[in-house]
């Protein structure tokens, strides 16, 4: 996913304005910012960086030149305009453009323009940079010097300054600009080349092939491009065991092998999807944009777990695993605890950090525990039998029954490293969880990473006593990935170096170029950035802006494995099948690209035949006769005689050309598609292009026929039957009610004076049926949009009832008043088959798993269908069954549940927009849904007086009920501290109490979805408050340094306290103390403080709290609260329980 961001504030000046004299008549508007007093600003040097856009980018080192123009006899020309001599810059013609007495200004203009623009090839464009001069002979340096940047194309072939220079300033002979009426010119012209976008061929420009983006797979895409880069890793992903028997979309080995292949061999970009679905990912999966470094971890593991028990076994320890040590070790005694942990990257914090060694130095940074934290040293590796607690000391008996006091001890915590892997991925913490915002916010700052990484630095100060100082920790910078915007989007890319040669590459998707290594490392340091000043003339402070683009993952190789790392990989590595397999689908793609260009040359041709229909009807349709898309095809030469195609057709279906009558199908107007009529011999004397456009007037439209045979008795072709205006071509369909099937049984010609009666007998042959069978014939009329399908008269001429040519006659056996069968007619068959719907009902609890399959109607009503999830289920009350529509974009359940008959019918259930889905997800109630409807469910922590842990309760009232009704509930559930005690029910959000919920009110709109409730008993002493108590809000803190400022930050439960007249705070911690039960020696080191609106204001043990809390016009009680400040022992967590869940929060996950 791209972010788009703001562009730049635009840098040209109101003079850079393309110097056309017929566009100046026409009044142009001027190019570039205009002062808000109207008049123009004074030009400066303009920026030289080039700045990318969606289409075009400038790529590689600039080619310059300088080219001086020396003009004698200035003062004494006469032209408007003048041309300098062509010169050659970057490989293109240029000049120098001129108007000495200005461009209808009083200041002289100057351009660069484009010498040969009226002979280049349509669509040129060019890129260049450039300064134009006009040189002080006296003094150099009062030399006129502008420079700009711009691209040239037809319509803007020459650009410069309107206003570069005073005339008055030119002309003066003192000024030293005019020297001997001689005035010299300089241009210096740097010419990139423009990438344009559609038209660029990453693998011939850079010799690499960029990958497709699915949707928001970029993340995926920079580390997948990352990891082919590392070529060992690449060679071990080709030796993973594969067979020709796998298939990609379901082996990930195969997939990632194929993958590999194609951007080791593919002309083009390459496509992920086979890659993603062998993780077992849908379509949104893939618009979801994850972490990559999560990805990263996932998918090592995943393919850490592949590999074993293969040739290529401990591949990813190998490349990746390095070890470090956890250390404790004790000040005053001789005691040190140590702990081995193995790492495939490593977190590197970004934020206080001005580059990586600096992360590296906080990474091994020792802390000293000391007071609070003092470390409970271990009984020296001596057996111990069991710990017990005196009031003095803990104490162990050892297993010999010998005793030993535990001491707690200041000491010293760290971690060193044992080993570095040879490919070193080192994650920088962009991202990090703001807990004073609840938020994640990314961290923008400058961060600068070296090209070569020395952890032997400063005699090997990250490395543990075991590590092995043989080994030469110093690395060199192979991949920098960059994610470019904000923390809830943006879009990632990576700068890669193949070989580690200077050279770098930019994989940006579909799209690779050069670049050099200033772009790839600083300008991914992130930070803040300067836009030159436009007006230096001005004392203005300088324009600055964060740096949205930075570097998010680095990865280093080791000097002394390179050469084993960045290995030769090529053919021989990869299994034969999958060569093949790989170059078949190469040549299958090329055959396509061919055959589309290829498409306006060629007419296709779709040809139905009776063993079409006979194969077809029953079975894979029901309505019209034959699906076109599953008939023989030939693809012929549109100059080709139709009668030569003829003889195609005779040489593959064996029927001589004398023995084949063509009809040509026709859509009639309720949307059936029948054959119309014979060829004609005219028609058939044309070419095959020129009888395509007469049976179509669609240029692309294929040519489908129908090919008549006739079978005599002996089995082979005979001549088709002459066919007169009377004579009509009818197709017949027998239904079998007990059965239930459908099925062609052929076609006869028919007189259309004549009356269906006549035929009886032909068509209770043509069925198997005896002679005097009755039987019900109906016409097939249509099925858009319902279906019609109407009893035919006996008695009446087939032109009566407008029967005609290709018409659809469905029979049956005369259902009898006895039979009990579901579709007892045509007609109510046919309806049953277009309606009918099979569901595939997935679990809500698991919704990527179908658990079974119906066969419904879309017309069944919302009872019909919970019925037939019952009876499968063995469930008695369908009441109790649950539906939740499917999401067909995001292959997900819908947030809400259908209600209780609010649909109306299965159709309705499966439409979402302008689709129809084939998922519904169930779920199986405790009680009937329309009784679930009718109540409400609040989750409620009931907090007990006695007890430190809340319970959390489920009540399911009537909407209507109110708190009370909740409270009268909770109190059926719980024990409470005396028969008579009163609850109450509060609103905590963030660890404040934001509202006490009257008794009254109704529970339909309290939402406990973002904010707890929480119930409580009321104490005793809150329900005899004197006049001059006050009811106090009492909310923990502790204060956090974030954004240069301390800010606090609430945790803990908060509760409510009393406080009297004239009570001091020493009288008020007593209270407090007892309240929390807070052993002495941590209550000593606690503060406390009057806070309002987030400042806090300490209180000595002598102030009287109550004269704090006198106002009372606050917004609300919360903004005025008692704080209790102190450490925040409880567990920190997860950002990821952050309700407001963000784009990276939703784990990577490869299911296969």
């Amino acid at each position: 996913m791209t972010l788009i961001t703001p562009q730049p504030l635009d840098q040209e000046d109101e003079e850079m304005l393309v110097p056309n004299t017929e566009m100046l008549d026409r009044s142009l508007p001027v190019q570039g910012p205009v002062a808000f007093d109207g008049t123009p600003p004074v030009e400066a040097p303009q920026p030289m960086e080039v700045v990318s856009t969606a289409e075009n980018q400038a790529t590689e080192e600039p080619q310059a030149s300088r080219f001086t123009w020396t003009i004698e006899n200035f003062s004494r020309q006469t032209n408007k305009k003048l041309y300098s001599d062509v010169f050659v810059a970057g490989g293109h013609k240029w000049r120098v453009l001129i108007f000495p007495k200005g461009n209808n200004v009083d200041h002289l203009s100057m351009y660069l323009d484009v010498a040969d623009s009226s002979t280049l090839p349509y669509g040129w464009s060019r890129y260049a940079q450039f300064s134009l001069a006009v040189v002080n002979q006296i003094h150099n340096m009062f030399t006129v010097k502008k420079d700009t940047q711009h691209q040239f194309h037809a319509r803007e072939s020459d650009w410069g300054f309107t206003s570069f220079m005073a005339l008055s300033d030119l002309y003066d002979p003192s000024r030293g600009y005019l020297v001997n009426d001689t005035c010299i010119i300089e241009a210096d012209v740097a010419v990139r080349k423009v990438i344009d976008y559609w038209s660029y061929d990453s693998k011939k420009e850079t010799g690499y092939v960029g990958l497709k983006n699915q949707g928001a797979t970029c993340y995926m895409n920079s580390l997948l491009q990352t990891l082919y880069h590392i070529p060992y890793f690449r060679k071990a992903v080709y030796h993973m065991p594969t067979t020709e028997n796998d298939m990609p979309s379901g082996s990930i080995p195969l997939a990632l092998q194929s993958l590999f292949y194609k951007l080791q061999y593919n002309e083009t970009s390459v496509a992920t999807k086979e890659l993603t679905k062998s993780f077992g990912w849908d379509t949104y999966d893939s618009f979801m944009q994850h972490d990559v470094q999560e990805l990263n971890r996932v998918l090592c593991e995943k393919l850490e777990d592949k590999m074993k028990g293969t040739v290529v076994e401990g591949t990813i320890q190998k490349l990746f695993e390095g070890h470090h040590m956890n250390y404790i070790e004790c000040i005053n005694v001789d005691f040190k605890s140590t702990r081995k942990e193995s790492f495939y990257d490593l977190q590197l914090d970004v934020k206080g950090c001005r580059d990586v060694y600096a992360s590296f130095d906080k990474y091994v940074e020792v802390e000293r525990l000391e007071g609070d934290n003092k470390y409970h040293a271990e009984a020296h590796g001596l057996q111990v039998k069991s710990i017990l607690v005196n009031d003095i000391l803990p104490f162990i008996i050892l297993g010999t029954g010998e005793v030993m006091f535990v001491s707690v001890q200041d000491a010293k915590k760290g971690v060193l490293f044992i080993d570095f892997p040879p490919v070193l991925q080192l994650q920088l913490k962009r991202f990090e969880y703001d807990f004073t915002r609840d938020t994640m916010v990314k961290i923008n700052d400058r961060y600068e990473f070296p090209l070569e990484l020395d952890l032997d630095r400063e005699n090997g100060k990250y490395l543990s006593p075991d590590a092995d100082k043989s080994v030469r920790n110093l690395y060199t910078l192979h991949s920098v990935l960059v994610h470019s915007g904000g923390v809830h989007g943006g879009h990632y890319y990576a700068f890669i170096r193949p070989t580690l040669s200077d050279q770098w590459f930019k994989f940006d998707d579909e799209r690779v170029t050069k670049e050099d290594t200033k772009r790839a490392l600083e300008e991914q340091y992130g930070g803040e950035e300067e836009l030159p000043q436009t007006n230096p003339g001005y004392n203005n402070a300088p324009f600055k802006f964060t740096k949205y683009s930075n570097a998010y993952m680095l990865v280093y190789i080791r000097e002394n494995d390179k050469d084993k790392i960045i290995c030769d990989v090529d053919e021989k590595d990869i299994a034969e099948h999958l060569r093949i397999r790989l170059k078949k689908e190469q040549e299958e793609k090329e055959n396509k690209r061919r055959y589309k260009a290829q498409a306006h040359l060629y007419t296709i041709i779709k040809v139905a035949r009776d063993a079409n229909l006979l194969e077809q009807i029953g079975k894979d349709i029901y309505f019209d006769l034959v699906d076109h898309d599953k008939v023989h095809s030939f693809r012929i030469q549109k100059q080709t005689p139709f009668n030569q195609f003829k003889e195609e057709v005779a040489r593959e279906f064996g029927v001589p050309v004398q023995f084949q009558r063509f009809w040509i199908w026709a859509k009639r107007q309720n949307h059936t598609y029948r054959p119309n009529r014979p060829l004609t011999a005219l028609e058939e004397s044309q070419s095959v292009g020129q009888l395509r456009e007469v049976s179509s007037k669609n240029h692309n439209a294929e040519l489908k026929l129908f090919l008549e045979i006739e079978i005599g008795p002996d089995l082979h072709p005979i001549p088709p039957p002459d066919k007169s205006k009377d004579d009509i071509l009818l197709f017949f369909k027998l239904y079998d009610p007990e059965k239930e099937e459908l099925r062609y049984v052929g076609r006869f010609f028919v007189k259309s004076s004549g009356k269906p009666s006549e035929i009886i007998l032909k068509l209770n042959e043509r069925a198997g049926f005896g002679p005097d069978e009755e039987i019900e014939l109906y016409e097939e009329i249509k099925f858009e949009p319902c279906v019609m399908c109407e009893r035919l008269d006996k008695r009446a001429s087939f032109r009566t009832s407008q029967i005609e040519d290709g018409d659809i006659i469905c029979f049956q056996k005369l259902p009898k008043a006895d039979d009990k069968y579901r579709y007892p007619d045509v007609p109510s068959f046919l309806e049953y088959v277009k309606n009918r719907q099979i569901v595939h009902f997935r679990s809500l609890d698991r919704p990527k798993e179908d658990d079974f399959c119906l066969e419904l109607s879309k017309l069944h009503t919302y009872d019909d269908v919970v019925e037939r999830v019952a009876q499968y289920l063995n469930l008695d009350d369908p009441s109790k069954i649950r539906l939740t529509p499917h999401n067909c974009y995001s292959q997900q359940p819908k947030p809400h549940p259908i209600k209780y008959r609010v649909a109306e019918h299965l159709l309705d259930m499966l439409v979402h927009y302008n689709q129809v889905s084939d998922i519904l997800y169930y779920e199986v109630l405790d009680i009937p849904l329309p009784e679930l409807q009718c109540l409400k469910t609040l989750k409620v922590a009931f907090h007990h007086a006695n007890k430190e842990e809340p319970v959390i309760h489920n009540i399911r009232l009537p909407k209507q009920s109110t708190v009370g009704d909740v409270l009268n509930e909770i109190k059926s559930k719980v024990t409470l501290s005396h028969p008579d005690a009163e609850l109450r029910l509060l609103e905590v959000f963030y660890h404040k109490i934001y509202k006490i919920f009257p008794l009254t009110e109704k529970i339909e709109n309290i939402n406990d979805q973002y904010w707890t409730l929480r119930a409580e008993e009321i104490p005793e002493e809150e329900k005899n408050l004197g006049p001059q108590d006050r009811l106090i809000h009492v909310y923990h803190f502790t204060k956090e340094a974030a954004q240069n400022q301390m800010q606090v930050q609430n945790f803990g439960e908060p509760f409510f306290l009393i406080i009297h007249e004239n009570e001091t705070l020493a009288d008020v911690k007593v209270r407090i103390q007892k309240k929390l039960q807070v052993p002495d020696e941590e209550f000593s080191k606690w503060k406390f403080a009057f806070l309002s609106l987030g400042r806090p204001d300490y209180l000595q043990d002598s102030d009287v709290v109550s004269n704090r809390f006198q106002r009372r016009d606050v917004y609300g009680a919360w903004e005025q609260y008692l704080g209790l400040e102190h450490s925040d022992t409880t567990p920190k967590r997860s950002f990821t329980a952050n309700q407001n869940r963000h784009t990276y929060e939703k784990p990577v996950k490869i299911y296969n």
